[in-house]
């Protein structure tokens, strides 16, 4: 990681921590397995952002604050050299998950959609289709990128879009082995 990367693991142990909550109690709130719990809070993997978003409102918390946002402002503006990178790589197996993401509205207060531009590489593991509850919008700008929702694969093309409700089973990856970019809208 560089210095610059948020570690969101870290993050999450000290929220549930100051929230008295044990790792079977999050477990409990958010219908992730203890051991998937403490794989993310020592970096040994790296959740999806549909993931993080159903932890975050576990924790009664915004997305934003597991990314070192504050989130006080009515409108926010992010010049395109200020974006903080998120890493998903899990450096401790040396494991590349797939993906990076940069939020594109950090200190907007209140939100309720989650906007991020978000690198996709090929993965050395695959993820497996998750949910959570909402709906999200994807669009690419570079690459190709194969999304699966429930039994449906597709490729999406530079230019294309996709809409769809986010409790549906999904994963979102690189369809080929070059990287991808594009802008992910999450509704919560």
């Amino acid at each position: 990681m560089t210095n610059t990367d948020v570690k969101v693991g870290e993050k999450i142990k000290k929220y549930r921590e100051a929230k008295g909550l044990s790792l079977s109690d999050l477990a409990e709130k958010s219908g992730f397995s203890t051991a998937y719990l403490s794989q993310l809070e020592n970096h040994l993997i790296s959740p999806p952002l549909g993931a993080l978003m159903k932890i975050a409102r576990c924790l009664d918390i915004e997305i934003g604050r597991l990314f070192n946002q504050k989130g006080t402002a009515p409108f926010t503006i992010v010049r395109k050299d200020e974006r903080v990178p998120t890493s998903r790589v899990a450096s401790k197996e040396g494991v590349r998950y797939g993906y990076s993401y940069e939020s594109l509205a950090p200190d907007k207060i209140n939100r309720n959609m989650e906007p991020f531009l978000v690198t996709l590489e090929p993965a050395s593991k695959k993820g497996v289709p998750y949910n959570h509850d909402g709906e999200e919008f994807l669009f690419v700008l570079e690459g190709r990128v194969e999304i699966q929702l429930g039994e449906h694969t597709d490729i999406l093309e530079p230019g294309d879009s996709i809409y769809y409700d986010s409790s549906l089973n999904h994963r979102v990856a690189c369809a080929d082995e070059k990287p991808a970019r594009i802008i992910a809208v999450i509704y919560a």
